[in-house]
């Protein structure tokens, strides 16, 4: 295996949404997280129009990185984090999105977050729009839907690259703004009210249902584009990237309908958006795809040149499984992050039926970099798994250490392989709420946080084995696994 790159950013992950807190707290607003009750394993997330007394909303406290982030940072800095990918949640800023003044109180404690980063030497990768959309974006303009909405998210945009140009050069656009290439992610992603509370995969739809997802899609290149020009004005020194959810397919035999299928995936799950954002104009694929879905885009004249004009910098993508497909409606299902298939009998899954396949991220990353030859890298990747607390308060993760030491083990084989990979940030570096169940016992971290499901605990944070082994990773550069 080739060794790492010696600038290479060894780091770890969080949303705002999901570990912040803080909800309502000096001026924040509601955002779309806001709204969405816990769930698990077997039952699905609530969207609430209202917030409902008594019910569990787990971004309301999460694991409140609001009152404790010089303590969570100071861990960071201690594992030795070179880069710390976090989202800045807009409500925070702009309590309503369509607001004429930021939010002071917000935009100083982002400043507070990230010069506390630099005090341990700690670059910020900040992802500006990570599913917590203003609810009142989503009540008064239908979400991304609206184009106004391109308006408002620049605005943000604006304020966070000039108020942050001295703190913060790594920016991500949208989070796994893919999402919104399938029936899940119209709310999270979207903005999208739902004709039904509950967040489900693959429930039916109408084409205009479609059409409306892929609007708000389009919506989102443009924002995307226009944000990028922004910020290269603003700033010289800004890297800019895409985010993608890594949604890695094999056919599931080498029928040809099945490797037809397993290319369709490819395309829509992952090169779909990645063209637009990196190559700047929608892939030969989408004519066909948007006739037989009865999608239909409304475009205004200069979107495409804006599209051409505003391609990012990097790729970043998450990268936690890979899933089979089949022409055979009768095989077997296995869940996954945000996509559903056929379980592949060579691999193990995790509790939540997430498939560990560790090769498949090298297989990945040279799949991304022969289409694009644009710096990558992986800003999601991790075992969700149920922690026990031994009677000595030690936490010994030994499944999760062995599940990232072969994604590294990956990661550096496809370095090997003449892949430029720039960085490395394992998701929920401590333990935060799961966005897919809104559970607190799904966890990541190399931190516990004490907290339970039901939203009760001390928030008191220990250092696990896997916290330990990851400092050692970063310390000899990937030498020491």
């Amino acid at each position: 295996m080739q060794k790492f790159p010696e600038n290479f950013l060894w780091g770890g992950a969080t949303a705002a949404n999901q570990c912040e807190g803080g909800w309502n707290a000096d001026g924040k607003g509601e955002s779309t997280a806001d709204h969405m009750t816990a769930g698990d394993l077997h039952t699905p997330r609530r969207i609430t129009r209202t917030i409902e007394e008594g019910a569990n909303y787990p971004s309301h406290e999460a694991i409140d990185f609001y009152h404790h982030y010089k303590e969570d940072i100071a861990l960071f800095g201690k594992m030795g984090f070179k880069v710390y990918r976090l989202s800045v949640n807009w409500t925070r800023i702009y309590p309503n999105g369509d607001d004429k003044e930021p939010n002071q109180k917000g935009i100083d404690f982002y400043r507070s977050v990230f010069e506390e980063c630099h005090k341990y030497g700690i670059e910020p990768l900040v992802t500006i729009s990570h599913y917590e959309m203003p609810y009142h974006l989503c009540e008064a303009y239908g979400g991304w839907t609206n184009r106004r909405c391109i308006e408002f998210f620049l605005n943000y945009c604006r304020t966070l690259f000039t108020e942050y140009k001295d703190l913060v050069k790594y920016w991500l656009t949208f989070n796994e703004i893919n999402i919104l290439t399938n029936s899940f992610g119209g709310f999270m992603g979207g903005g999208i009210l739902p004709e039904t509370d509950r967040m489900a995969f693959g429930q039916a739809e109408s084409s205009e249902q479609k059409s409306a997802r892929f609007q708000a899609l389009h919506h989102q290149f443009v924002a995307s584009a226009l944000a990028v020009k922004l910020g290269h004005e603003i700033g010289s020194e800004n890297k800019i990237g895409c985010m993608i959810a890594g949604m890695a397919s094999y056919p599931y035999t080498c029928n040809p309908d099945d490797v037809l299928l397993a290319q369709n995936r490819m395309q829509m799950g992952n090169y779909f958006c990645g063209d637009v954002m990196v190559r700047g104009a929608y892939p030969h694929f989408a004519k066909r795809y948007f006739q037989e879905n009865g999608i239909e885009i409304k475009m205004e004249p200069g979107d495409e040149e804006t599209l051409l004009a505003g391609k990012v910098d990097f790729y970043s993508f998450s990268y936690y499984m890979s899933g089979c497909v089949s022409a055979d409606p009768e095989k077997t299902k296995a869940a996954g992050n945000m996509m559903v298939g056929v379980k592949n009998p060579y691999l193990e899954a995790s509790e939540w039926g997430w498939q560990i396949d560790a090769k498949g991220l090298r297989w990945y990353l040279n799949e991304l970099y022969g289409r694009y030859q644009v710096p990558l890298m992986v800003v999601e990747n991790g075992l969700g798994a149920r922690d026990t607390v031994t009677e000595d308060g030690k936490i010994h993760d030994s499944y999760r250490i062995d599940y990232l030491r072969q994604h590294i083990e990956a990661m550096g084989e496809a370095i090997a392989d003449g892949v430029e990979v720039m960085g490395y940030t394992p998701w929920g570096c401590i333990d935060l709420v799961s966005a897919s169940t809104g559970e607190m016992e799904k966890r990541y971290g190399f931190i516990y946080v004490d907290k339970g499901n039901e939203g009760k605990g001390t928030l008191k944070r220990i250092e696990k084995d896997s916290f330990a082994w990851y400092q050692r990773v970063i310390a000899t550069n990937g030498e020491e696994l």
